[in-house]
């Protein structure tokens, strides 16, 4: 119901006048995801104004926009959002605001459809997390400074410059992963989180990858979901399974429970970040160092 109110309020938004429109000469973009944002910042510099909808610790499986979120895209130039269903709740917001002829773009349409992980299971028949393979990211990176060079053309140089500025970063962080996952040894390779956001991860990087819940954090995980995975970690000897920075660490104390309780001592071992970066100001407030930081924690508490 109050997604419903949110749709109508889009729609009342749209007839009104555009007073709140900004008047600083700048050309102003709505994110949804921190990795977007973070993305957009380093792609659009000083050229343009960013504001993320989602900060840290924030599940976009579950967000619900408020009425400030309705201005706040009301009022932007563009708006970028992951697609792929990952922004479930507010879906029907954005395919309002296209018919709208509002500059709405989700940045998976820079992905083919073969480089995406089918899912039965999930809204978009397809995993959302695809900023989980550095591959994704960077051709995301191009597409993104294409469509903020189409919308500037003024600026193209520049967004051009950041974005080949910001892709040599990215193969330093591939080169800088691969070599510490590449200490593990492959059948170590077993990831077991809270949900089921790293199979793109799994996939680049030769993991068996775990949820304790599916693709979306919208369905918690029950008590045979919980039997089955304390069964899988038995079988193989996980000796560690992690937590997320955006969903409630209870399940997985609940798997910790199982498993400990049938004679197998496993830890957590540590919190890693899934659907959202990190804080603001730390290392793993941006992409890069989010990916780092996930990695070192990943291969130290399996080795």
């Amino acid at each position: 119901m109050k997604q419903l109110i949110l749709i109508a309020l889009v729609c009342a938004t749209f007839l009104s006048c555009k007073s709140d429109k900004p008047t600083d000469g700048k050309f102003h973009i709505v994110t949804t995801t921190s990795m977007i944002t973070d993305l957009v910042e380093n792609i659009g510099g000083d050229k343009v104004v960013v504001q993320g909808l989602m900060g840290a610790g924030v599940d976009p499986h579950l967000y619900k926009a408020s009425e400030g979120d309705v201005s706040k895209l009301f009022n932007a130039d563009m708006i970028l959002y992951s697609g792929l269903h990952l922004e479930g709740k507010l879906v029907e917001v954005f395919e309002k605001m296209q018919k709208q002829n509002v500059n709405t773009i989700a940045v998976s349409d820079a992905l083919d459809k073969k480089d995406l992980i089918g899912s039965t299971l999930f809204a978009s028949n397809y995993d959302p997390h695809i900023w989980f393979d550095v591959a994704n990211w960077e051709k995301i990176t191009v597409f993104v400074a294409d469509k903020l060079s189409d919308a500037m053309p003024e600026n193209r140089e520049y967004f051009q410059a950041n974005a080949a500025a910001y892709l040599k970063k990215l193969k330093v962080l591939k080169e800088e992963i691969e070599a510490e996952i590449a200490t593990l040894p492959e059948d170590k390779r077993r990831l077991v989180t809270a949900h089921d956001a790293f199979n793109y991860f799994g996939k680049a990087y030769k993991f068996d990858v775990v949820g304790l819940q599916g693709l979306s954090t919208a369905t918690e995980a029950g008590v045979q979901d919980v039997q089955k995975t304390a069964s899988y970690i038995i079988d193989h000897k996980v000796k560690a399974v992690f937590i997320e920075s955006s969903v409630p660490r209870r399940t997985v104390e609940a798997l910790q429970a199982a498993v400990n309780s049938k004679n197998h001592n496993v830890v957590i071992g540590g919190t890693l970040f899934s659907d959202a970066l990190g804080n603001p100001g730390t290392p793993e407030g941006t992409y890069i160092g989010m990916f780092k930081f996930n990695v070192h924690t990943i291969v130290s508490s399996l080795k």
